[in-house]
């Protein structure tokens, strides 16, 4: 019993790290606003580009990719330590290679959670792609550098922000299942993806319909990211 609770603190710090509110803590601090009642209604850097400002939206870009690949690296160091402990005896069926890696796609979820849902928030959030691209570069970083070629390739031709990432979302679901990985890491990438995706499902309705806005145009939707 101690080593499940355990193993859910260290899941509860994963998702507590990205549920760090980067871009609500932006607009608070810079303007004094709150995102959630400005353009998108989205913490995510789009909407932080729109309403606060360039280099803003750089700085919460980079802390979020950031807090995606710290929950990567903390869930890799705290679970094969916690295995390591004799005080917290892992189930006999249990071995370590088999576990750290299932426990790390675990957290980089709870991670993306944390980014979408934040609690500090309420339960909202952003879009979780910049995390999703920390979580990526920290796991297999040929897979998350291929996502982030793929957006910034569609960004430079579209200027679309909301097709870059679930373009990059679709990428690294191709890369992982066609590079060497492990099956955990694959499942990571299979469901975040998808997450990240559905999370963009009000983009796919303008993009289908035409009025998905470009980077410089103001958002004609206010729940766009």
């Amino acid at each position: 019993m101690a080593f499940w609770t355990a193993s859910a603190v260290g899941l509860a710090i994963a998702y507590l790290f990205g549920s760090t509110p980067t871009g609500y803590l932006a607009g608070k601090l810079i303007k004094g606003i709150d995102l959630r009642e400005h353009g998108s209604r989205s913490t995510g850097a789009t909407n932080v580009l729109r309403t606060v400002g360039k280099w803003p939206a750089l700085a919460v870009l980079l802390v979020d990719v950031l807090k995606g690949a710290a929950a990567i690296v903390f869930a890799r160091w705290f679970f094969a330590w916690l295995y390591s402990l004799p005080s917290v005896m892992p189930p006999t069926a249990i071995d370590l290679q088999s576990w750290v890696p299932l426990a790390v796609c675990l957290a980089g979820f709870a991670a993306l959670l944390g980014h979408g849902r934040s609690i500090w928030l309420n339960f909202t959030g952003g879009k979780s792609a910049a995390t999703g691209l920390g979580v990526l570069l920290a796991m297999s970083w040929p897979v998350g550098l291929g996502a982030a070629a793929a957006f910034g390739v569609v960004l430079a031709a579209f200027r679309i922000v909301s097709l870059g990432s679930m373009l990059a979302a679709l990428t690294a679901i191709a890369l992982v299942a066609g590079l060497e990985q492990p099956f955990p890491y694959r499942l990571l990438v299979i469901a975040g993806g998808l997450y990240v995706i559905v999370r963009h499902r009000a983009n796919i309705q303008r993009l289908l319909a035409g009025t998905e806005p470009r980077l410089g145009q103001a958002a004609r939707d206010r729940k766009q990211d």
